[in-house]
């Protein structure tokens, strides 16, 4: 495994130790890492999942919107953070494939900039909405 950036070690540690879930991915989409309260969200510890591709994640999911059509990939708030490197927000339906639940869940996507301009990825902190 190469070497990452103090960056992305120092945000993955914050982020174990936040109580908001949270995930961090590679310039490439490349999941790097998901902490404890994203997990209850997720129904999976990341130690069972570790790594994946942004195609593998996304192959876990079904995302929709209000209207139960499917949510575009350029949509996304993860993907607008990484690919045009600016903070997203979006809500949208969540259903994990291979349970079926469905969860409306808040997601906040954005850039991880490091020391001299270096795109080192995104950073996407997630809620389930609850109305009411």
């Amino acid at each position: 495994m190469a070497q990452k950036a103090v960056e992305i070690i120092l945000m993955r540690q914050l982020a174990s130790y936040l109580a908001m879930p949270i995930m961090l991915f590679d310039p490439d989409g490349n999941l790097l890492f998901y902490n404890e309260p994203m997990e209850a969200i997720i129904g999976q510890r990341f130690d069972e999942t570790g790594e994946m591709t942004l195609d593998e994640w996304y192959a876990l999911f079904e995302m929709t919107d209000d209207d139960g059509a499917p949510l575009p990939r350029e949509e996304r708030a993860l993907v607008i953070a990484l690919e045009e490197q600016r903070a997203a927000h979006c809500a949208v339906w969540v259903r994990k494939k291979p349970d079926g639940v469905r969860r409306r869940v808040e997601v906040t996507a954005f850039p991880l900039e490091g020391q001299g301009g270096r795109h080192l990825g995104a950073v996407v902190i997630s809620w389930e909405a609850h109305d009411g």
